[in-house]
């Protein structure tokens, strides 16, 4: 059970976090503002409107977060769904309502608590400077690249800290009785002996003759299994960036003029590897200070060029950069651009194994010494020969596909009878296949028939009546797909005499199983008088952790059955039934009940999870009531591009 807690509460984490949960860090007062814009507004919470602008940019950033947990396995289809889009419109709306709260209570946050919280959030951390202090320079490009400004993300954060108050005083009034816990992790721990007796419907089926009168009755009651869905044999030519790839091959010229046009992308500049011991120096250390620092390193200096083998061990010993004192003060290959000036300007005046003088940057004073150099390289043009033809391919690739793709997109529509003149334009092949408004699941997710924008096309008024072409349509990898409807056959119920057998069937096998369930009705009423082992098979112990195989309704009535083991020296058996539906019946011979010690620190951490779960319950619950009296006016959900 402790598992089915542990397991279910990250599932609601997870959910909750990317689905539901408002993020309030990422919404403040100023940053909601320079986003309203009543010509595009998706919804209103307390007359206060919510811009499409910064709901797209809510969707944009949640994509691309997935994105980079997910990976390659990434897929935008199955992640920007309409279902998904209206969660994501609800936690705004959530956010704005909670804001308002926020405002109302007057709740806020110190400039200490703000302060605090951002020097401990992982990327800012990462700004320190060895002295500890964050460098406002790097700040500040951090927060850029963001778009946000220092006062934006203090703003947030303050509003983030501020809702945080209102779940924390929910949550921490939740709590969850030890005896209801003890009950509950009992349950989850304890062990039934069990013994089964399946009748199988199957068996019952030599038994059963359905006479015309049954076939009739079901057939007539039943119409939906015996409906022969829509069809459309259509007609369709593709248009694709991969076939027009096939004709194109760059010549030796063109490569030899995107190889000189593009000649810095295969050069690697000059590079040099050295170590470096740092003597800090903190922006608010005073003269003295920065005297001593200086001093010192001008000593070690004296002492390293008489001895410069030892200077790795120098850097170990005297170095105050943690990032590379623990390896001699390696920090790698690097090039231009990519240190402290001064620092470079230093470095890569010096000779292999040369020790520099004492170097003054915005972090202190450095000692350098270069292990290493990797001089300029240009690769030579037969070697980036092949990177270079895909390159250009693709170049081209992509400047005739756009090109046909417009033509082919006027043709299909101004030649709206067929698709002969586009095919024979550009020598494409008129495929037919026959379609379903959803998509076939025999067919791979990328073929252009299991595309529903597709679909949708083909059973348009339009293509269905006129038998006109269908729009060019982008059916993704740069594929455009033109269909034309050839015969139409709308849903239809089948004749009872093109189905018949099919009826027969369904009605053998569903009286079989009555059957089988009457039979087990009455094996259970005879077995609750006199109990028997007969027909049953071996006893196994199951548990809510390990149902050996039983299905989940076996599994229920198992449990819920009542069975106090302790009511006597020897209970007798428990004898309950359970419909298998079309399968049969079974019945389960409960013989023991064992429920061990329970562990204190099991049971601890089973109310620990309880409570949270609880406290979460509590907090939903606040915030449903929290929509039910702000006044909310939802537009209209903005579309995925995929779905547009």
């Amino acid at each position: 059970m402790l598992d089915f807690f542990r397991n279910h509460k990250r599932l609601m984490q997870l959910l909750l976090a990317l689905f539901i949960v408002p993020s309030l860090g990422l919404v403040g007062a100023q940053g909601l503002r320079g986003f309203f814009d009543d010509s595009a507004t998706v919804a209103k919470v307390n007359g206060r409107p919510i811009a499409r602008q910064e709901y797209e940019a809510a969707v944009r950033d949640r994509l691309a977060r997935i994105r980079q947990m997910l990976g390659s396995a990434f897929d935008a289809k199955t992640m920007d769904t309409p279902v998904i889009r209206q969660a994501l419109l609800d936690s705004l709306i959530q956010q704005y309502m909670l804001s308002a709260e926020i405002q109302r209570k007057h709740l806020t946050a110190s400039d200490e608590a703000v302060r605090r919280t951002i020097l401990e959030m992982p990327g800012i951390s990462q700004l320190r400077k060895p002295d500890g202090t964050i460098d406002l320079d790097r700040y500040q490009r951090f927060l850029a690249a963001q778009q946000l400004t220092p006062e934006q993300f203090d703003s947030r954060v303050r509003a983030m800290l501020a809702s945080e108050q209102i779940g924390d005083s929910i949550e921490a009034s939740a709590f969850m009785p030890k005896a209801l816990t003890e009950r509950l992790v009992a349950l989850s721990e304890q062990q039934r002996e069990v013994q089964s007796l399946v009748l199988h419907a199957a068996d019952y089926r030599t038994k059963v003759q359905p006479n015309e009168a049954d076939l009739r009755q079901y057939y007539d009651a039943h119409p939906n299994e015996f409906t022969q869905p829509e069809t459309a044999k259509i007609q369709y030519v593709s248009l694709s960036a991969a076939a027009i790839a096939k004709t194109i091959e760059p010549s030796d010229v063109e490569l030899k003029q995107y190889y000189q046009d593009h000649l810095a992308a295969y050069r690697t500049e000059k590079q040099i590897r050295a170590r470096h011991i740092l003597f800090a120096v903190s922006a608010q250390a005073n003269a003295t200070e920065r005297a001593n620092a200086r001093s010192k390193a001008a000593a070690l200096k004296e002492r390293l060029r008489a001895h410069p083998e030892k200077f790795a061990q120098a850097a170990q010993e005297n170095s105050q950069d943690p990032g590379s004192a623990s390896k001699g003060g390696d920090l790698g290959y690097f090039g231009r651009n990519m240190m402290d000036k001064a620092f470079e300007t230093a470095a890569f005046k010096l000779k292999q194994q040369e020790i520099s003088g004492v170097v003054e940057s915005d972090f202190g004073y450095h000692l350098i010494q270069v292990t290493d150099m990797k001089p300029a390289v240009t690769l030579p043009f037969e070697e980036v020969k092949s990177t270079i033809a895909v390159a250009l391919q693709k170049q081209q690739v992509v400047r005739q596909f756009a090109e046909q793709a417009e033509q082919f997109s006027n043709l299909v529509y101004e030649q709206a009878d067929s698709l002969k003149p586009a095919a024979e334009k550009f020598k494409l092949t008129i495929q037919t296949a026959t379609v379903r408004r959803e998509p076939n699941s025999a067919l791979p997710a990328t073929h252009p028939l299991s595309q529903p924008k597709i679909l949708a096309a083909v059973f348009a008024e339009d293509s269905l009546e006129n038998k006109h072409n269908t729009p060019a349509i982008e059916a993704g990898n740069n594929t455009l797909v033109a269909a034309r409807v050839i015969n139409y056959q709308p849903a239809a119920v089948r004749p009872f005499d093109a189905v018949k057998r099919q009826v027969q069937a369904k009605v053998s096998a569903v009286q079989a199983a009555a059957q089988a369930r009457q039979a087990g009705v009455n094996q259970l009423a005879a077995l609750q008088k006199t109990p028997s082992t007969q027909g049953f098979s071996a006893p196994i112990k199951v548990s809510h952790a390990n149902s050996q195989g039983l299905s989940p309704a076996a599994m229920a009535a198992i449990f819920k059955a009542d069975f106090n083991a302790q009511s006597q020296d020897k209970p007798a058996p428990k004898y309950i039934g359970v419909d298998l539906g079309l399968d049969g019946y079974a019945i389960y011979r409960i013989n023991s009940v064992n429920t061990p010690a329970i562990d204190p620190h099991l049971l601890t951490s089973a109310q620990q999870q309880l409570t949270q779960m609880n406290g979460q319950s509590e907090m939903n619950a606040y915030l449903a009531s929290l929509r039910a009296r702000s006044k909310v006016k939802v537009y209209k959900v903005p579309a995925s591009e995929a779905d547009e």
